[in-house]
């Protein structure tokens, strides 16, 4: 068999990573295609793609500014191809749209001044752009939210100075979340309006935050995600910072929840006392974090469920699962979302079990070898050269299907985010692979879904086809960690 690798190079050609995303995993799903890539010719990404057994002597030549369609497969016939399909894929859109729809904005200056009124631009450009393209923005008086990654921390530090003093916010980089006055940016729910504004420096713990509250009955205002480095000590929180103080002057938010991961050195105590300053009612959740002493206008939650209640003014409480299966024997996490992975491993870590993950929280050991192991699948090493699983749940597929063949395991936890920018139907393909891989005696397979019925992909209707496939399905992320603690503790 000889395997062909074809590239294509489209010079000056941009679209979003999420889109590029979507249609490599199409490609790459074409009969005899091992593997596709629709990526930026940036050095990084060029790395990637010779890594991944993907890049020609054709896409080593382009330019951060070109597009590089790359594809593997079986022959040179199903390379041409795939090709083709990748060639149409691309070019169909415009096919069919109108002169006015094709049209796009190719600058910011074109952009402001085809919609003047617009306030917040977000960059969505390689990270080795994106910096430039952001410090643009600020200067001509907008706020800023950065979805590209692989942007320097230093170019970060100084950006976030910069809008410090014209007033303006900076969200990222590599901010997947936000939504801004009812209206969803990226990876994002739709949820009720309402009284709770939301900061996070996670894009899963910002979804599953507002997502429990508007099935508590609440609603958000605005939820502003602030990249995941802000609060490290060396970017001192000012995103933070600022977006608290933006939420204390907003009429409409009544209460404030902040969302994060343990902050850096001096960085949580500093963002205790701005929400003092603000005088509002506020949660702090950073998970992994021992128990803070804190002005009387702020609670502490340890689980993003807490968080949640805490700010919809609703008691937490554990569900116990419906006939919870008793079984000796260790847990497989495998999620697509990192804090929810970090949560997970917060409720074992405080249960007293010895747990382990390739993206540790205080108190966790770094590793995979252990009864009880939570994967980030989110992380670099699962990522590299393909799309996230939340655009793409064919990540999780290979680990799933060892782990329902080990007789080890007493449980499985897995997450399922639905929302704009997520897979269509992340809990149908969860479910057909459970099908396919089932045996006897296999591990429980235990799940939650970050979601709302509003969502394009509708909660209950995720929930049901999770149910179909036997798969125990728990109120939230912090529920099901604990549904998976019981079956191996036996209660």
């Amino acid at each position: 068999m000889n395997v062909a690798v074809l590239n294509e190079v489209r010079k000056g050609f941009y679209l979003d990573s999420v889109a590029l995303m979507r249609m490599s995993r199409t490609i790459g799903r074409l009969e005899q295609v091992e593997e596709a890539a629709f990526m930026m010719g940036t050095p990084a990404n060029r790395e990637i793609m010779a890594s991944a057994g993907l890049l020609s002597d054709d896409g080593a030549e382009a330019g951060g500014g070109d597009l590089v369609i790359a594809v593997r497969a079986e022959n040179a016939a199903a390379a041409e191809s795939a090709m083709a399909a990748a060639a149409e894929l691309l070019d169909a859109p415009a096919s069919r749209a109108t002169a006015a729809e094709v049209w796009r904005p190719r600058t910011l200056r074109s952009a402001g001044a085809a919609l003047p009124g617009a306030n917040v631009a977000l960059i969505s450009v390689p990270g080795a752009f994106a910096a430039a393209e952001a410090r643009n923005a600020i200067r001509n008086g907008l706020h800023v939210m950065i979805f590209s990654d692989n942007v320097s921390i230093e170019d970060e530090v100084q950006l976030k100075h910069e809008a410090r003093e014209l007033g303006l916010l900076v969200m990222g980089p590599d901010c997947g979340t936000a939504i801004v006055a009812g209206t969803p940016l990226a990876f994002a729910n739709r949820v009720a309006r309402g009284p709770v504004g939301i900061v996070g420096a996670s894009g899963t713990g910002i979804q599953e935050v507002a997502c429990l509250i508007d099935r508590m009955g609440g609603g958000i205002s605005h939820a502003i995600g602030v990249g995941g480095r802000d609060l490290t000590s060396r970017v001192g929180g000012m995103a933070t910072l600022a977006a608290i103080d933006a939420l204390a002057c907003d009429r409409r938010t009544e209460r404030i929840v902040v969302v994060a991961k343990l902050p850096g050195d001096g960085v949580g105590p500093a963002v205790v006392d701005r929400l003092r300053v603000s005088g509002k009612p506020a949660v702090v959740c950073f998970l992994g974090a021992a128990k803070l002493d804190l002005p009387t206008n702020i609670q502490q939650a340890f689980t993003l469920k807490d968080a949640a209640a805490s700010a919809a003014g609703k008691e937490s409480e554990g569900i116990e699962g419906d006939a919870l299966p008793a079984c000796p024997g260790g847990v497989l996490g495998l999620f697509a979302g990192g804090t929810l992975c970090a949560e997970a491993q917060v409720i074992f870590r405080d249960a007293g079990v010895a747990v382990v993950s390739n993206a540790p929280v205080a108190g966790v050991s770094r590793g995979r070898e252990s009864s009880c192991v939570m994967l980030d699948l989110g992380d670099d090493e699962f990522t590299r050269g393909r799309p996230h699983p939340m655009i793409d749940p064919a990540v999780r597929d290979a680990p799933l299907k060892e782990a329902l063949r080990r007789t080890d395991l007493a449980a499985i936890l897995v997450d399922v985010v639905i929302g704009h920018g997520s897979h269509p139907d992340p809990a149908g393909w969860l479910a057909r692979a459970v099908d396919a891989h089932r045996r006897e005696n296999c591990p429980a397979v235990i799940s939650a879904v970050t979601g709302t019925e509003a969502d394009p992909q509708t909660l209950s209707r995720q929930e049901s086809e999770l149910r179909g496939a036997g798969i125990l399905v728990a109120p939230s992320n912090s529920d099901a960690a604990r549904w998976a603690l019981a079956i191996t503790e036996g209660d």
